[in-house]
């Protein structure tokens, strides 16, 4: 797919949203991709998932065994991308801050796991996923994500596979420009969602 072609699904979807938004890195931003609008739909979900894993094959992980997803945001792509892949579909979740592989989930050191996420934006998610499954042993050859809105630039430890790159402006809370400040600021996101001043 085209980068014009993803957007369009979030724009179809109502899951491109502008304003004053406070990113889950802290950051503020003009433009929010509310990916769980996206989500809510199966066809518009398995396009993109399709067009992720025909991705990580093409870029040459298409040898990996297993798709770990960060839970909460991971969870739905990294399922539908591992359909897509023939894989088991895996995913960690917070346990006192810090992910873990539960549910009984098992990885073997001969597994190649592609840690599967929704949208990029500093990597952080990845970043501790990662580390999470390396501690525990795990092989972990990859990242994937929908969209790296960095532009390139998140560093998540691994090479990361993208469908597409969409570079969206994001300040720090202190440097924000004139016609951001003006606006209320809102955190959309799956860390809360409410007005903040």
């Amino acid at each position: 797919m085209t980068k014009d072609e993803v957007l369009a699904v979030f724009r179809e979807c109502g899951a491109m949203l502008e304003g004053h938004f406070i990113l889950s890195s802290g950051l503020r931003s003009p433009v929010f991709l509310q990916k769980a609008k996206v989500f809510q739909y199966a066809a518009q979900t398995e396009k993109l998932c399709k067009a992720l894993a025909e991705k990580i094959k093409a870029d040459g992980f298409g040898d990996v065994t297993k798709v770990v997803s960060p839970a909460i945001g991971g969870i739905i792509p990294g399922y539908e991308t591992a359909r897509h892949l023939n894989l088991p579909a895996l995913y960690t979740e917070r346990v006192d801050g810090k992910f873990e592989l539960r549910r009984g989930f098992e990885i073997s050191p001969d597994d190649k796991v592609i840690v599967v996420e929704d949208i990029v934006s500093t990597g952080l998610s990845i970043r501790e996923c990662v580390e999470a499954l390396r501690a525990i042993g795990a092989n972990v050859v990859a990242a994937a994500c929908l969209i790296d809105r960095s532009g390139g630039e998140a560093d998540v430890g691994v090479p990361l596979v993208s469908l597409i790159e969409f570079k969206v402006p994001a300040y720090p809370a202190d440097q924000l420009p004139p016609e951001l400040a003006a606006i209320p600021a809102v955190k959309p996101g799956s860390r809360g969602i409410q007005g903040v001043k």
